[in-house]
């Protein structure tokens, strides 16, 4: 573990800086798409996206067993795994499955709040994010 210990900083600051950028370049992209402009879905554009994700994937996934973590014990990261995939369901039919301009909106719109409440999940460590204290009332 003390290896590791040298490696904990960096490698978090990594994985917030990369939710940073992945999910700005989301927002830009979709906004883009929903103004019509077809070049935000364009292959530069995508490529670029996935290799973000793939970084911040690897770097969720080495913190996650280097502190062996368990999404059943952590039910904070359960819960942000879960919204990691309604968050990618969303930007998929936002970017571009979704078939009515109206879909595409919602779609975009529930992706961006499901983005900001699993960031809130992450910063608090509790599965309700910021809304624990008034769910709970600050126990």
């Amino acid at each position: 573990m003390p290896e590791f210990a040298v490696w904990y900083s960096p490698l978090k600051s990594a994985h917030i800086g990369l939710v940073i950028v992945s999910g700005g370049l989301f927002a830009l992209r979709g906004a883009l798409v929903l103004a019509g402009q077809s070049w935000a879905m364009a292959r530069p554009w995508r490529m670029l996206s996935y290799g973000i994700d793939t970084l911040l994937l690897a770097a969720g996934v080495t913190l996650w067993v280097s502190l062996s973590l368990n999404p059943v014990a952590s039910p904070w990261l359960g819960a942000k795994l879960l919204l990691l995939v309604l968050y990618v369901v969303l930007g998929s039919l936002a970017l571009k499955r979704a078939r009515a301009p109206a879909a595409r909106r919602a779609s975009y719109a529930g992706a961006l709040m499901v983005y900001m409440f699993m960031a809130s999940v992450a910063l608090s460590h509790h599965p309700l994010g910021f809304m624990q204290p008034w769910w709970t009332h600050g126990d």
